[in-house]
């Protein structure tokens, strides 16, 4: 009981770092449920099934705030459906054994991709023009195909490359990313139903996740305009890195000074990236921001030890 009920808090946590970034929720989950033990597959598989729950939650409360631009969600929805499929269907053929370093090492990536992206200010300023239907396609693809093998991915990817780009508000591309999810998630449900079966999903650790997602849905919507993301995102990036990097180390069987000093480096390194989205948050007029700013980093740095 007491197990579900912290995987619950994990799928509130994770869903409201997820609709304020846009990104995050299956990493954060993935990351969790491969330390305490489960097979990649069988990871990936429940925490795509509870997110089908999630973003369409999601979805909607980013929808009746004004966070969604349709266009946008059918160009990458479907491509990403299709990427999903395929990486669901890779997945699921891997032995345990070759997955688990295949997993850390993607999540491993795409959390130092986050802190990378989330030292370094934000862009806020846009450029004229549409994107075209040539880049949201590939991007869904691709996205699709990482977020299903990785456990996550769906955002890390998408996000960013739509921030880049400058045509878009940050808070159209967080709720259009959202909301396409929906899509890819329940296409990743299907490519892991086939190839692992029912038996492939833990659905005790679904139902949890699900719960904690749907209660906070609404609130990361809302909090979407106003949240310091830089401060989040920088955070969430180290904790994945840091977690995920003992999966690595353990399977290059590092042992001796090596392994606590690369544990050091990467601590180091978090600590260093965080330093401009703390300032940045602390230097904000109104003072509930930097307490939210402060908690954050207290929050995750407790929940990583």
């Amino acid at each position: 009981m007491r197990k579900l009920l912290v995987l619950a808090l994990v799928g509130l946590v994770a869903q409201l770092i997820d609709g304020s970034l846009g990104m995050a929720y299956g990493l954060t989950s993935s990351t969790l449920l491969l330390v305490a033990g489960v097979a990649p597959a069988a990871a990936s598989a429940s925490v795509h099934l509870a997110e089908i729950g999630t973003t369409l939650a999601a979805g909607v409360a980013h929808w009746r705030f004004g966070n969604v631009d349709w266009r946008v969600v059918t160009r990458i929805a479907l491509p990403g459906a299709v990427g999903a499929f395929a990486g669901a269907t890779v997945l699921s053929s891997i032995s345990t054994e070759a997955a688990a370093p295949w997993m850390a090492g993607i999540l491993f990536t795409l959390g130092a991709y986050l802190l990378i992206r989330f030292a370094r200010p934000l862009r806020t300023d846009r450029v004229g023009g549409r994107l075209r239907g040539r880049f949201l396609g590939p991007l869904g693809l691709v996205a699709g195909f990482v977020d299903a093998t990785g456990g996550g991915g769906w955002g890390p990817v998408a996000t960013p490359a739509l921030l880049v780009s400058g045509r878009m508000e940050p808070r159209k591309v967080i709720g259009s990313v959202d909301t396409a999810e929906f899509v890819v998630a329940g296409a990743a449900s299907i490519g892991f139903l086939i190839g692992l079966g029912t038996e492939g999903f833990l659905l005790p650790t679904v139902a949890a996740l699900l719960i904690g997602g749907l209660i906070s849905a609404p609130l990361a919507a809302w909090l979407v305009r106003i949240v310091p993301a830089q401060l989040l995102g920088a955070a969430v990036g180290g904790v994945i890195v840091l977690t995920n990097a003992r999966t690595l180390i353990r399977s290059a069987e590092l042992d001796g000074p090596t392994r606590p000093a690369l544990y050091a480096l990467l601590a180091a390194g978090w600590l260093f990236c965080l330093n401009v989205p703390l300032a940045t948050a602390l230097r904000q007029p109104e003072p509930w921001r930097r307490v939210l700013g402060v908690a954050a980093i207290v929050v995750f740095s407790v929940g990583y030890v």
